[in-house]
């Protein structure tokens, strides 16, 4: 039993692929990177250059997985305790900065031990999440006002403003330029606005397609547009689009200390799958 690692994105779909798609919805994270990265290179993400690894058993089954697109953390498969402390010393010993890890609870929890034991980095918890998966879409009833629409490059600077208001308020490390995520969503259309009385005030992204799922994020509205519905409106609408483009599976993660969010997305039809956490390491 061993870990491969690699920098190759073609050699790690070729090994990992059938254990990612095999749970497509609790894979999301790791397959939707990994798709933007096949559309955009290896500076899809603005950091260091992507790394790829799975754990192969004695007879060759590939059981667990991972990728790191820096500055983000390593995003892990489930796995057990032993894969996840021996990746932990596997990403120790390279010259590579690992700010943390994003896995569920369990996995994620092992692997934080483990670099704790092998470096002495405090380990604190940044983000606790909850996976939910589609099921009956119910919409908002009453509607909110307005309508949805895709956004445009001439709304770049309204979502370049949003984004950056989302990550601020979810705490969870958001990227460090957002102009390559909003830029990367505009290229397909992965952005849309409710507008109401001809003015935009919420918006909502969806993913590529990877494996036939769909993960519909961020959803903000601003402060001063809040408790009127428009969140739970530009979310129904990209989930019924994604539907509508035929993904299987459409997905969302909430932040737990968000109640609010939670309950929204459950009345929408949102079932719960799992929980994942992001841990942060400091010196």
């Amino acid at each position: 039993m061993a870990w491969f690692l690699s920098d190759s994105l073609a050699e790690y779909a070729a090994s990992a692929d059938g254990l990612l798609r095999g749970s497509p919805a609790r894979n999301t994270i790791l397959l939707g990177a990994a798709e933007t990265l096949r559309a955009r290179g290896r500076a899809a993400f603005g950091g260091e250059a992507p790394l790829f690894g799975w754990w192969a058993e004695p007879g060759g089954e590939v059981t667990a997985a991972f990728l790191h697109t820096p500055p983000y953390p390593p995003a892990l498969t489930s796995m057990p305790e032993q894969p996840a402390a021996a990746l932990a010393q596997a990403l120790s010993a390279r010259d590579r900065p690992v700010p943390g890890v994003n896995g569920d609870a369990p996995t994620a929890a092992a692997f934080a031990a483990a670099w704790h034991q092998l470096t002495g980095d405090t380990v604190t918890v940044d983000l606790e999440s909850r996976l939910y998966r589609l099921g009956l879409l119910r919409p908002p009833w009453p509607p909110a006002p307005g309508q949805a629409r895709a956004a445009t490059r001439e709304d770049r600077g309204l979502l370049l403003a949003w984004n950056a208001a989302f990550h601020g308020e979810a705490h969870a490390g958001g990227p460090p330029d957002v102009s390559l995520m909003v830029d990367d969503r505009l290229s397909y259309g992965g952005l849309t606005l409710w507008e109401a009385a001809g003015e935009p005030v919420s918006m909502a992204g969806l993913t590529r397609p990877a494996a036939g799922q769909v993960r519909v994020g961020p959803v903000y509205t601003p402060p001063s547009r809040r408790g009127r519905g428009y969140g739970g409106a530009v979310t129904a609408a990209v989930s019924q689009a994604a539907r509508d483009a035929g993904a299987a599976e459409v997905v969302l993660f909430t932040d737990l200390a968000n109640p609010t969010s939670n309950a929204l997305y459950q009345r929408l039809g949102y079932e719960a799958v799992s929980d994942r956490v992001i841990f942060s390491f400091g010196k």
